[in-house]
């Protein structure tokens, strides 16, 4: 198990039935677009501002309720372009990506985010084994 799965897996707190093999691979397949994003997490973040929802993902990273978020202002914000990517890779339809998308982004962020703030310096990457090292002890 690769170490986006594991951080999937502890996100989505899943067993190992179908159903939870397809949400995890969703999760992980987040996790690498979010590390593959220019700028990672922070990047993500400047993307939902240019976007107009900047006060979605702030409530996302802050440490209150998480506002949700549409499939459609999902697309806005990536592109057609890293949806249809997402979607190919877990053989589902780019509406389908865009939806789960919204789904599970909010809770991702926020949980990349525990102090209320995008750590600075620091690449997805760390912050994932900060995630892990924190929900393992």
């Amino acid at each position: 198990m690769g170490l986006l799965d594991e951080m999937a897996g502890k996100f989505m707190g899943q067993g190992t039935d179908a159903t939870s093999n397809e949400s995890s691979g969703l999760a992980s397949g987040v996790m690498e677009l979010l590390s593959n994003h220019p700028g990672g997490l922070s990047g993500l973040v400047q993307s939902f501002h240019a976007n107009g929802v900047g006060d979605i993902v702030n409530s996302w990273i802050s440490n209150g309720s998480n506002l949700p978020i549409s499939a459609d202002q999902i697309q806005s914000v990536l592109g057609s372009e890293q949806v249809q990517q997402l979607a190919g890779k877990l053989g589902i339809s780019p509406d389908v990506a865009s939806s789960k998308l919204a789904e599970i982004l909010p809770g991702l962020v926020d949980k990349l985010t525990p102090d209320g703030k995008v750590a600075e310096g620091g690449s997805l990457l760390q912050q994932g084994l900060a995630f892990l090292g924190q929900k393992a002890s």
